[in-house]
């Protein structure tokens, strides 16, 4: 049991009643669980608010917030469990709602970097604990009997010495006014009866059937539709336009250019955007505003002045710069020992270099936002990862005071973290501003494939010096790309050996770049892994053994004090993977084992995957996964969540790719940019946690990284051919 102090402030517990009315009968879909019929609840006839959290009816139905956004990480199902398992409730009484914005009562409503339940873990499960103990307090003066002999069980309430006993629905009015206590008591986790079990989706029903959930759903009554015109190339800006057969045009309300940023505003990290200056086109319906945008005619010109590189750049431009760059000596990151003389001595040595283009993030979901803004008040709605940032950036470009912007969180269709950088919902807002209407902004496929903020396109060199007994003596990488470097200087194997050298470079560029899920480490981990799979192979050792030898090394001895990895729990992922894929039996016939280890954002993820050959193709039979994040909150979203970053990494490391000719992206749509296809997702996947009682660590982002290691390395034994180049099947070959 965790003793810890109640961080709310007096905003922070509304501590009011509601009159909610009615008494009707609460759908099943309502509830976070998958009630049956016979089991539907009433409506209560009031609620009480009992801190920002929840709120408890009068019989007992309680409502949990999720406050961060929902990305398909299903968070808007383990965040209320956090709080439900220290509430002591029912899981079949409650109902789940999203939060809204209000950073005085939810800190951190931001969806990314794979944190959102570690950076909960303590504060939701304070919300529900607190709570409680104020149940517990009014149920003690009710009753006239001590606190401390009030014991709750599934929202009921009871005192074993007289007997009594009450649910919450009961207490809740006079729970209300307990004193909020100054500190509180979490539940150990052997206690446990929510957190660790497996709850299905409650948003699963509306996903399903097709309900209003998305942005994209939004409407309103009134409300116009907006798409917008950009430069057909990084590097360009509007000139002018003739817009005189457009506007006569069936539903065209108005066509004008709108300044998103406009020169001297200060913006926030969140306000990336290549293109400041477009053209927007409003009418009545998507089908006709798509049609004037096709028939409208614009004139554009070169960016002068550009803070960055000027002109209209190509991706054969980039090889050739990124090459030259990485056969030269470059920033030093990180240096252990004396690298060049052990190279100097070694008996062998090893050296590649991996690269990997731009991806465009194709979030399922079209990027959209509804705007309606008033003269007193800009209200906004649809798929944001980050509503509090862009709330400011909202009211800045307004000139419109922060209290009077209300950004509302809609369930969102993918981000990958292309919904970290918000500029279409500021772009919404002007849209709306000057047409004093509400409006739905909505890009194409094509609109948001060109004007992206690209995962970049990355370089690595790495070498590997071995004695004349296979030991490795001496691990260099250099790594680069535009516009920045994917190089990690402290994790795996620095640490792991005496003699130690990172370099990182990077090369501007006028192509906007971003969060791309897990930023950077979608490049280097598979780069890193498969060249350990080599250096190996070149060692004579088996994969997993040359692996676990170096992190023995960083348990037991470790090289520096930087190391941001753990070293038993990154063998411990790999002893597991190593147990549950029997990988000691080696290869089936006709099928191809390749291993990959990693670790980032605090967690660890070892993966082997088995591939055979058919008719000259790869095809993934099954991939054995072992995760250590620590205290698995929901295993049945753990394992969707492993299921989906692995199957993501893979159509990634196979398929995709983003290049330019002349500033314009060369692909535009799924006819050009290749994902992978549901017949060519493997087969199987089987995910394994590590069973600790660590705090929870991040699991969206973590599985994806290792698995191009993995395909890479299995393609190897497939073909006896090594993939030093993304994607590794280039977008001609295909699966399945």
């Amino acid at each position: 049991m965790t003793r810890i102090k109640t961080s709310f402030n007096r905003r922070s517990f509304l501590k009011t009643t509601a009159l909610a009315g009615g008494g009707m009968m609460l759908s099943i879909s309502w509830l976070a669980c998958q009630a049956k019929p016979e089991d539907v609840l009433t409506m209560p006839d009031e609620w009480f608010g009992i801190n920002g959290f929840l709120k408890i009816g009068n019989n007992g139905v309680v409502t949990i917030m999720s406050p961060n956004p929902e990305i398909g990480q299903n968070v808007k199902t383990s965040m209320p469990m956090l709080v439900a398992e220290e509430l002591d409730v029912d899981w079949a009484k409650v109902i789940v709602e999203q939060a809204p914005l209000n950073t005085d009562v939810f800190t951190r409503q931001l969806a990314g970097g794979s944190q959102s339940i570690r950076q909960a873990w303590k504060p939701l499960r304070m919300a529900g604990a607190t709570a409680r103990h104020m149940l517990r307090e009014a149920a003690a003066q009710a009753w006239q009997v001590p606190v401390e002999e009030v014991t709750t069980e599934a929202g009921v309430l009871h005192h074993k010495a007289s007997g009594k006993s009450a649910g919450y629905g009961e207490m809740a009015s006079a729970a209300v006014n307990m004193t909020v206590p100054e500190e509180v008591e979490l539940k150990a986790l052997a206690d446990f009866k929510i957190i660790g079990t497996p709850r299905k989706n409650v948003d699963g029903k509306k996903i399903v059937t097709g309900q209003p959930l998305f942005g994209l759903d939004t409407y309103r009554e009134g409300m116009l539709t907006a798409m917008l015109i950009h430069p057909p190339a990084f590097g360009l800006r509007f000139k002018s336009m003739d817009d005189s057969g457009v506007r006569s045009m069936p539903g065209i309300k108005d066509v004008f250019v709108i300044t998103s940023y406009p020169e001297g505003m200060k913006t926030d990290w969140s306000d990336v955007s290549a293109f400041k200056e477009l053209v927007a086109i409003v009418g009545s319906s998507t089908w006709e505003v798509m049609n004037a945008k096709k028939a409208l005619r614009v004139e554009w010109q070169p960016i002068e002045n550009f803070d960055k590189t000027a002109g209209l750049e190509n991706s054969s431009d980039h090889a050739s710069k990124m090459d030259e760059l990485g056969a030269k000596l470059a920033e030093v990151a990180r240096k252990d020992g004396d690298p060049e003389a052990a190279f100097r001595k070694a008996a062998k040595v090893i050296e590649r270099t991996y690269t990997a283009p731009f991806l465009a993030h194709n979030t399922m979901e079209p990027m959209n936002f509804f705007a309606h803004v008033t003269e007193n008040k800009a209200e906004l709605l649809g798929p944001i990862q980050t509503p509090e940032a862009m709330e400011k950036s909202v009211s800045a470009r307004l000139n419109m005071p922060l209290e009077q912007i209300d950004i509302q969180m809609s369930r969102q269709g993918g981000g990958f973290g292309r919904r970290l950088y918000g500029h279409f919902i500021v772009e919404a807002a002007v849209i709306s501003q000057k047409m004093n209407a509400p409006v739905k902004l909505v890009y194409s496929r094509e609109d948001d494939m060109t004007f992206g903020t690209y995962r970049p396109t990355y370089h690595a060199t790495y070498r590997a010096a071995l004695d004349e007994n296979n030991n490795l003596i001496a691990f260099h990488v250099r790594a680069g790309g535009i516009p920045e470097s994917p190089l990690f200087a402290d994790r795996f194997p620095a640490g792991a050996l005496d003699n130690y050298l990172a370099e990182r470079w990077s090369i501007d560029s006028n192509i906007s770049v971003g969060a791309f899920r897990a930023p950077r480490s979608n490049f280097i981990a598979g780069a890193e892994q498969s060249f350990l799979d080599e250096v190996a192979e070149a060692a004579g050792k088996d994969p997993i053994a040359f692996r676990l030898e170096l992190l023995e090394r960083a348990k037991s001895n470790p090289v520096g004090e930087r190391n941001d990895y753990d070293a038993a729990r990154y063998a411990g992922v790999l002893e597991l993977v190593r147990e549950k894929s029997n990988w000691a039996n080696g290869d089936q016939a006709g099928v191809s084992r390749g291993v990959s280890a990693y670790f980032c954002h605090n967690s660890y993820v070892a993966q082997v995957l088995d591939l055979v050959m058919e008719e000259g193709r790869p095809k993934i039979e099954k991939v054995y996964c072992a995760v250590d994040c620590g205290v698995v909150v929901n295993p049945l979203a753990a394992t969707n969540l492993v299921e989906g970053g692995t199957v993501d990494g893979i159509g990634h490391a196979l398929f995709s790719g983003l290049t330019f000719k002349e500033g314009t992206p060369e692909q535009n749509n799924f006819d050009k940019y290749r994902l992978i296809r549901h017949g060519e997702a493997p087969k199987s996947i089987e995910v394994h946690f590590v069973d600790n009682e660590i705090d929870p660590t991040g699991l969206g982002e973590p599985p994806f990284p290792p698995v191009v290691g993995a395909v890479a390395n299995a393609m190897y034994k497939a073909t006896g051919k090594r993939y030093y180049h993304q994607p590794l099947l280039g977008d001609r070959q295909m699966l399945g």
